[in-house]
């Protein structure tokens, strides 16, 4: 169907392009633009919506497929500047104080100009407190910001202030063994899968009967991603996110996941069935599962009024939300199941 290792190396390559480029939910604009260039090399003509959502339309005909993913990542924002020079901030998308501590960031201030930083406790010493260990509350993490500034003031000068986004270091590294390691996993390795969709579309265009769109959102980690822009001809969409793993789950980072029910409830009979009869008959590794504590870009599109069946697929990702893990079989075994499903 396609050269695996071409097409592995090739989504490797740009899963770190993305990874690399900052996209907290609201800060998105640069991450919309590479994936407008990636798609306008492949010689497409994708068109970006308000919301920095990309849309690229391929094929023909009836029975319209969506396939959405997500470009927006966690992140956070500047709160206040405390009278000791560092921020406070507030959360972009789920994320728990433990994941952060330590990590390096990179406040975005309103005159384009970057300064890095690191999330720390605000007692971030084992020789001096010993809460260091306990759980920590949102407002005992401080950004500690890579200038040499001293009170409120100083920082104020150096152009950061309330509303400045601040994105995570993604550490963005691929093993010799396969793996992929990085922040924002979720989702932009859902998002490079549906880039190499359309690669092979591309490729390959008398395989397709069908027409697709590929939708990129960009507030997916705020709850209303596919609340908007969904092609009001559709008539089946997929979201492609990550695969979630866990102790009681069947999914692992080589698989592509199939997830049958989340915290929205079930996904579509039809459209589930369908994915796991190809899977089987095309000896796809994959896994079927509950995700209990999840959501999805197309339950935002539900919720908006869209009359459409629905499904979830991805790689298997795990430690969600925090320092990322997948394999490169997982993001294969998610494009091969696409590729199959589209034909």
């Amino acid at each position: 169907m396609l050269h695996s290792e071409q097409y592995t190396q090739w989504m490797s390559t740009v899963l770190k392009k993305l990874c690399d480029t900052p996209s907290p939910s609201g800060f998105t604009d640069h991450i919309s633009k590479s994936v407008c260039d990636i798609l306008t090399e492949l010689g497409l003509s994708p068109e970006k919506n308000c919301k920095n959502g990309v849309l690229c339309s391929m094929g023909t005909n009836d029975n319209v497929l969506t396939l959405a993913a997500h470009l927006d990542t966690l992140g956070g924002i500047v709160r206040s500047v405390k009278s000791t020079g560092r921020l406070r901030i507030s959360k972009i998308g789920g994320w728990a104080e433990n994941t952060v501590s330590g990590e390096n960031c990179t406040i975005h201030t309103y005159n384009n100009t970057s300064i890095t930083g690191t999330i720390q406790y605000v007692e971030s010493s084992v020789h001096t407190s010993r809460s260091v260990s306990n759980e920590k509350k949102e407002e005992e993490i401080e950004v500690v910001i890579d200038e040499k500034v001293f009170c409120k003031e100083d920082t104020l000068k150096k152009g950061i202030e309330v509303g400045n986004f601040v994105s995570f270091d993604p550490r963005f590294t691929v093993t010799n063994t396969g793996y992929i390691k990085s922040r924002h996993l979720d989702d932009k390795a859902g998002s490079v899968i549906l880039l190499a969709v359309a690669k092979w579309i591309q490729e390959n265009p008398s395989k397709v009967q069908r027409r697709i769109h590929l939708y990129f959102t960009t507030y997916e980690e705020v709850g209303h991603g596919g609340s908007s822009g969904v092609p009001s001809e559709t008539q089946e969409m997929i979201s492609v996110d990550m695969g979630a793993i866990g102790n009681d789950l069947t999914g692992s980072e080589e698989k592509v996941s199939i997830c049958v029910k989340d915290s929205g409830g079930p996904y579509d009979y039809d459209v589930t069935s369908k994915l796991i009869y190809i899977a089987k008959a095309n000896h796809i590794p994959y896994a079927s599962d509950v995700f209990p504590y999840y959501g999805s870009d197309v339950e935002a599109s539900l919720r908006a009024g869209y009359l459409i069946k629905h499904g979830l697929i991805g790689p298997g990702v795990s430690s969600s939300h925090g320092y990322e893990r997948t394999h490169q079989e997982g993001m294969l075994n998610t494009l091969l199941l696409l590729l199959h499903y589209i034909q």
